[in-house]
């Protein structure tokens, strides 16, 4: 569903102007269906390559071979640009979590299956970011103080997402009994730390070769990682 006004006015146009060209219906939608798709493709993977300083309206509009006039009219402007990127990130994110976050509440009590529960959790996170790299690029870029002008994306999304997986996670651990000193909220972070890290820049060797995140070998490797890292911290008091 195109949400947006200036989006639902665009595809009009686009629509228009493509209906002016008398080529079959289904060509027509074929056609709005790919500048669409190319639109949001290309804008979302510039501002994860490039960050929100660096991406202009032009840049994004020459990527995928639009007049910048009809970008900035009929979608909106970079600020807009951005602010739909992170929303759809956002979504993404939340609509891969859902599943998963559901398997964890339901997770026993026993610390074997509280263990077991968390363990597929970050590997469900693990799986997403992989597949998805842009997003945590897009959120790195934050790390780095890029886009401060639009600083409601941490309390919108970020924050938000964070105190529900913690909570979750502390019901769960207290269910079983297990690390009530724990700082869960540290715990969330690191996972998202190590992930977010590991998929944009895996990991260099001791011979100083960068070995990539898509290395099936080396996946695996990170995978059991991270869940010695669960394993351990739920282990203590």
């Amino acid at each position: 569903p195109y949400r947006s006004k200036r989006r639902r006015r665009w595809l009009s146009t686009v629509r228009g102007e493509i209906a002016k060209e008398k080529v079959p219906l289904s060509r027509q939608v074929s056609k709005l269906e790919n500048e669409v798709i190319a639109l949001e493709r290309r804008r979302a993977e510039l501002f994860a390559e490039r960050g929100y300083d660096a991406t202009s309206t032009r840049t994004i509009a020459e990527a995928v071979g639009l007049n910048i006039a009809t970008v900035a009219y009929h979608v909106g402007g970079k600020n807009e640009l951005y602010l739909e990127v992170m929303r759809q990130a956002h979504q993404a994110q939340g609509e891969a979590l859902a599943g998963p976050l559901r398997d964890l509440q339901d997770a026993g009590s026993s610390p074997a299956q509280v263990r077991a529960g968390l363990t597929a959790f970050v590997d469900s996170y693990l799986s997403f970011c992989v597949a998805n790299p842009h997003v945590p690029a897009l959120w790195m870029r934050r790390w780095l103080a890029e886009g401060t002008d639009v600083a409601q994306l941490e309390a919108d999304y970020a924050g938000p997402l964070v105190q529900q997986v913690s909570t979750v996670v502390r019901e769960l651990l207290d269910r079983a009994g297990l690390a009530a000193g724990l700082d869960v909220d540290m715990l969330v972070f690191s996972i998202v730390w190590s992930c977010h890290s590991f998929v944009r820049a895996g990991i260099i060797d001791h011979s100083g070769r960068r070995l990539e995140p898509h290395e099936v070998a080396m996946l695996d490797r990170f995978r059991r990682h991270l869940h010695d890292v669960v394993d351990r911290l739920v282990d203590r008091p």
